[in-house]
This record gives structure tokens, sequence and C-alpha cells, in this order.
């Protein structure tokens, strides 16, 4: 009945376009494999469908949710490959995401290549860096993110529509196992494949469990980044080398105050999704012979962990990188007044020169030039070229460096 169709097909794509989001009433955690999801869908298309040709809700006698929406479909194959329909589609929105911060990181790494720096290491002062190097390492470790992500969709793009209840395709007919994939392909843009073996994409989760340990990662390093950032923007460890933007009132009772709150965003997204981790690895395995029976449960998490990450990238390239301020000034002033600044020069004077200059530095309070000037170790003209960002930041140092001492 063409009638009958085109309503089934227009009631379809209005829940699809979310015009019918109130009528789900199931929760995501439940039993089942998703039997309460899928009747609820079910439900809703044939019910709307009755509506459009002029019929009454409940008249199961002319659309029937399961003789009909659920033609030759069952639960174990409709809610798994659903699933990973959205996670592709949500794959596609983290790849322009990350694109979108790795730029703005970018960004940061030219301006400030040249932005000297103490680096550190275990909370102690180390060696004479740059902000450049460190946004340039956040930068790589971005790329991998976007990387370990395009490569995603070849795990997840096998489906198992039209493998019934256990892959077997008991009660399927052939053209519907054959032709099911292509059309959802046609339908959704995404690269949809029938899986060559049905029973094992119906009953084996770790393709999905091993996506959600890419997101994980990517959790990973945006936390590592907004935490590094907030500690930078800390006014009692290095004041004043970056300034963060005020997004909101930082006090109700300290006036002026601004607080990280985008960092703290992030790294609240992050350890949902590692809690996240958590609840779909243990689920996982789970499954019980043919079938996974949590599945519900595990996609709701790795959908929620998909949708935090993109607002966290979202969040820290609009609300905090685009409006993040560097003073080179102070960071500058700081890494002279360090003693590690000497760890540069020792390959010229020697261990032993370098730690008395440290010391000097440190007992009198003294930066290295005021130091030097005490010791008396360079010239002050050459300590000038020897700190100055290009020497400082080059990989190594030559023989002839040394010979030309």
């Amino acid at each position: 009945n063409r009638e009958k169709l085109t309503a089934l097909e227009k009631a379809a794509s209005e829940v699809a376009e979310g015009k019918h989001f109130s009528s789900f009433i199931v929760p995501a955690t439940q039993g089942g494999a998703g039997t309460s999801i899928n009747m609820n869908v079910n439900e809703i298309i044939v019910n709307r469908a009755l509506q459009i040709i002029g019929l009454n809700p409940g008249d199961y006698t002319q659309l029937h949710p399961i003789e009909d929406a659920n033609l030759y479909q069952s639960t174990n194959d409709v809610v798994p490959t659903a699933l990973r329909m959205a996670m592709m589609a949500l794959l596609r929105d983290a790849e322009d995401s990350i694109n979108k911060l790795r730029a703005e990181i970018e960004r940061l790494e030219v301006e400030s290549r040249n932005m000297l720096r103490i680096g550190h290491t275990q909370m102690q002062e180390a060696v004479p860096s740059s902000y450049g190097r460190l946004f340039g390492a956040y930068s790589e470790a971005l790329s991998r993110d976007w990387w370990r992500i395009s490569k995603c969709f070849e795990r997840i793009k096998t489906i198992n529509l039209g493998g019934g209840a256990i892959g077997t395709a008991t009660s399927v007919p052939r053209f519907f196992l054959m032709e099911a994939s292509r059309q959802l392909q046609q339908i959704t843009g995404l690269p949809a494949t029938r899986s060559e073996n049905l029973a094992d994409s119906t009953m084996n989760l770790d393709p999905l469990v091993e996506v959600h340990a890419i997101l994980k990662a990517h959790a990973v390093n945006l936390e590592k980044m907004a935490s590094d950032l907030r500690l930078l923007a800390s006014d009692f460890t290095f004041p004043n080398d970056i300034s963060i933007p005020a997004r909101q009132i930082g006090s109700t009772i300290m006036p002026g105050k601004v607080n990280p709150v985008i960092a703290e965003f992030v790294i609240s997204a992050a350890h949902k999704v590692y809690a996240n981790d958590q609840l779909i690895t243990q689920l996982s395995a789970q499954g019980c012979l043919d079938l996974n029976a949590y599945i519900p449960s595990i996609g709701h998490a790795i959908l929620e962990s998909q949708k935090l990450l993109l607002a966290a990238d979202k969040s820290i390239t609009d609300n905090l990188l685009k409006g993040l301020t560097l003073n080179p000034e102070p960071a500058l002033k700081r890494l002279f007044m360090s003693p590690a600044v000497t760890t540069a020069l020792s390959p010229y004077i020697g261990y032993d020169k370098a730690t008395i200059m440290a010391r000097k530095m440190k007992t009198d309070h003294l930066d290295v030039f005021g130091a030097n000037e005490e010791l008396q170790f360079f010239d002050p003209e050459e300590l000038k070229t020897l700190l100055k960002p290009d020497q400082l930041l080059r990989a190594g140092f030559t023989l002839s460096d040394l010979f030309n001492k």
C-alpha cells in the first residue's frame, strides 16, 4: 500500500529530525538489549503514520508497530546498527572540532615561538624552553587524536542489520539482508557496510570498547592541556605569564575574581569520559553467548562521551584559547632569575662553575646577569648572546661553539 508506506517514511523522517522527542519515554538504562527503545520508536512511527493517513493512533489493524515498522528487523540488529550510525555521525563532528582546536593552538604556537619560559619537571624548575614549544606539543597530541579518530570509522562501519536476533538472519528475506546496509548508506551518507560475520557483530562489542578508548585518549590530552593552562594562569605560580578571559563573575562575594571555569569544565568532562570508559569496558565483557543485553547503557555512555568531548573542544577553543593573552616580559624575567638557566651555560663554563653561579643567584637573589657581573665567568655581551631565544631554543650545541668560546 503506497499510501501507508509514504506515511511510514514521513513519520520516520519526523522522528529522525527530532520532532517527536518528547514521546521517547523509556530511559536509556534498561535491560533487554534495547527492546523497550526499539518498540518506543516503532510505536511513535506507526501512530504518527496513522495520523498522517487520517486514522486514529493505536489502530494497529491498519498499521502495526511490529508487522510494519519493525518489518524483517530485530532489536538485536536495529539497536547496534543505530548506535554505530550515531557514533559515526558524531565522529565526523569530532574530526572538525579537533581541527578547529588544533588551528587555534597552532596560532598560539606561532605567536609564542620566541617567548622564553622555564621548563618544569615534577613541579620544579628544569631548563629553559618556550611557550611556542609548549603549544607545539599540544598541537602534536591533537594531531594524533585526529588521526586515531579518523580511523575509527573502519572499526564501526560494519553493521549487523539484517542479521535478525543472533546474526543467523532467521526469518529475514535474503533481499533485505543484502540491501539494507546499502540503503542505509545512501540515506545517511555514512560508510555503513554489512558485516561478513553477523554473529560476531551481534555478540561482540570490542570495536565499541576500542573506539571509546580512542575517545578517552583525546580526553586525556584535553585534560592535560586544560590543567596546564589553569596552572599557568594562576596568580601564585606563574603570575602574568598568560591571562585567561573572564567568562563569568568569578565570585558572588569577591569582586573582580577571574576563575579558570572553562579549564575546569574541560577537566570535569574528561573525568566523566573516564568513568564512562569503565562502564563500557565492564558491561561489554558481560555479553552472554550470542548477545550483549547491556548495549543500551553502553551506547548511552559512548554517545554521552562523544557529546561531552565535542562541547569541551568547542569551549576550550572559543572561550579560552581565543581570548588568551601571552605576556612575555614576566616569563622572561622569571627565567633570568631562575638558577635553572645555568644549565644552558654549563657546556661553556663547566658544571662546577655553573653550580657556583646557580648558588650565587639563589642566595643573593640575583638574576643571571647580576651573578655574572660579580663572578665574571662571561663577557657581558657574550652572555646576552648565549641567552637569546635562537640560542636557548636550538636543538643541542656544536663542538665549534665550545672551541669558539
